[in-house]
């Protein structure tokens, strides 16, 4: 019992780090774009009415951007753990010239802190023109395991102007003030139960775009999200949750961990766990506040200031969906098994070397590098001792160029390729699915994070540089990385356009089926690969989960 309780805390200790690593695959936006003409100021108008009153946005060289508008009443106060109710109308023009403020996180490795919980707020880009034809919306949930990160990160300029498409980024509450759950929260101002404020508030924001998306040129009937790492999560969910459907005719899901929990280093962080443990922890997290007494917890809890709340956002359970009861009645995992989901087209894939940026970050949080008897140890703490043998003979120090490599080639393999298989095999018994890997192993590394002491590769959020422009991560600069980008754009477009990736003069993209094959998406070329001989998933599914 002693050897379990310890393996038990090694778990949460590396579990709590890839908490603090998943902080680092945050997307800033790149300021400084030129103001357009007067000439294009004339006809492209920068004032539009939404349903709550006209807001004023800016026009660049290659879009309408309307950002900080909001899309519900503040969540404060009373409304502290609600679920999202209408934002109040207002009188004249609202400046939507700057990004609303960020909802309420710690600090991180590299994102600042946010002590503000008025922050349901979303931002339009709109391409500078169109021909009169109502464009496809696609509907950006950012990352950042549910406890970081903002909308506003993501700079989708070129994204709107090449593909022709409405892009519309909403924040959404994180950590402890969007996915607590507490039985002392249920029902009352929460129209449900408690645990997926953030889910309700991505719904919310859905439901503008519904109300609002004509009036920016955008067609209400064809909306895309899409969304990376807990965004990926997000996706999955919202593809899961009955109260979905028929606010989205498209899904885009990168990076995700939403099935396959036990393929996962460390305690679950942000998996959508079975409400019995989302309570259980949202009790402990209340009685450690001191609100302990249920009858008083709900106004106890609404006492505590947002400083000391956001530092149990992470404490190396994390914070995601809750699943059972509520907006998420069955988990996606068992959705996407029995078909119990929202039958829509899917784009999904995962980076080919999903780990190395964990590996990374986890290396510069502690300041300990990765090493031939830690990387033994961390996998010992992660297997039984005859599969951690089996899996130290199969991924051997010696056939990578440094300890931490080898380490993340294991985690990359077992918990993200081979589960993102499995899911693919479950979603296209059902609807039309488009599998790819982002593979450019060439992908720019941050600028905000040193690099390891091993190849970066294709890590844990390098593609978004493809699709955004932003500061964190410098973006393709080679004439190849630049063809990617556009063809990348291209097939997320297109798709959201009509469901289907492919479009004139790109390398064909095929349905997925049973061969296990997906697009690879590399600088060097554009092809079929085969993610279950790559990942080694026949040796994964004989290691005891």
């Amino acid at each position: 019992m002693r050897q379990q309780d310890q393996h038990h805390r090694q778990r949460r200790r590396l579990g709590a780090l890839v908490i603090t690593a998943l902080l680092t695959s945050s997307v800033a936006a790149c300021g400084g774009v030129a103001e357009a003409d007067g000439r294009r100021t004339a006809e492209t108008p920068t004032v539009v009415s939404t349903d709550e009153g006209a807001v004023r946005g800016t026009l660049t060289a290659q879009a309408r951007l309307f950002q900080g508008i909001p899309y519900a009443a503040p969540p404060v106060g009373k409304l502290r753990w609600a679920s999202p109710q209408r934002a109040a109308s207002w009188r004249g023009v609202r400046d939507a010239t700057k990004p609303g403020n960020r909802c309420a996180q710690a600090e991180g490795l590299i994102d600042p802190a946010s002590t503000t919980e008025d922050c349901l707020y979303l931002n339009v880009t709109t391409p500078l023109g169109s021909d009169g034809r109502k464009l496809p919306v696609m509907v950006w949930i950012h990352g950042n395991g549910f406890i970081s990160g903002a909308g506003s990160l993501y700079d989708a300029q070129q994204l709107a102007n090449s593909g022709q498409v409405v892009v519309v980024s909403p924040n959404y509450r994180l950590g402890i003030f969007g996915f607590l759950a507490h039985p002392a929260l249920d029902h009352a101002r929460a129209r449900q139960l408690s645990g997926n404020f953030g889910l309700e508030d991505q719904q919310a924001a859905l439901r503008w775009v519904q109300r609002n998306a004509a009036a920016f040129g955008g067609d209400p009937g064809n909306v895309t999200i899409f969304g990376e790492s807990a965004g990926g999560t997000s996706v999955c969910s919202q593809l899961a949750a009955p109260g979905s459907a028929g606010l989205f005719q498209k899904a885009i899901v990168q990076s995700a961990e939403c099935t396959g929990r036990n393929w996962s280093p460390g305690p679950p962080t942000w998996f959508p766990l079975p409400r019995s443990e989302r309570e259980q922890h949202g009790l402990e997290v209340a009685s450690k506040l001191g609100c302990s007494r249920p009858a008083a917890a709900a106004a106890c809890l609404r006492s505590k200031s947002t400083e000391e709340l956001a530092k149990w956002s992470d404490d190396g359970v994390g914070s995601g969906p809750t699943v059972g009861g509520g907006m998420l009645p069955i988990s996606p995992e068992r959705a996407f098994a029995t078909g119990r989901f929202n039958h829509v087209p899917i784009i999904q894939g995962t980076t080919r070397d999903e780990h190395n940026l964990f590996t990374a970050a986890i290396e510069t949080a502690t300041g300990q590098v990765t090493t031939p008897t830690s990387y033994r140890e961390q996998i010992h703490t992660l297997f039984d001792p005859a599969d951690a043998a089996r899996v130290l003979a199969r991924y051997p120090v010696g056939k990578f160029r440094s300890a931490g490599e080898a380490l993340s080639a294991v985690v990359t393999d077992w918990a993200w390729g081979c589960p993102v298989l499995a899911r693919d095999r479950a979603l296209a018994a059902h609807t039309p699915l488009y599998a790819y890997e982002f593979a450019d192993t060439t992908a720019p590394w941050f600028t905000t994070l040193p690099k390891p002491n091993f190849p970066t590769g294709a890590f844990h959020g390098a593609e978004l540089q493809y699709l955004f422009n932003d500061e964190q991560l410098p973006g393709p600069s080679t004439p190849a990385q630049k063809q990617l980008a556009a063809t990348m754009i291209s097939y997320w477009t297109q798709f959201a356009h009509t469901g289907n990736p492919n479009g004139p003069n790109q390398p064909r993209w095929q349905p997925f089926q049973d061969k296990d094959h997906v697009q690879s998406l590399d600088s060097t070329a554009i092809a079929p690969a085969d993610l279950a001989q790559e990942h080694q998933c026949a040796f994964w599914t004989s290691i005891t989960p």
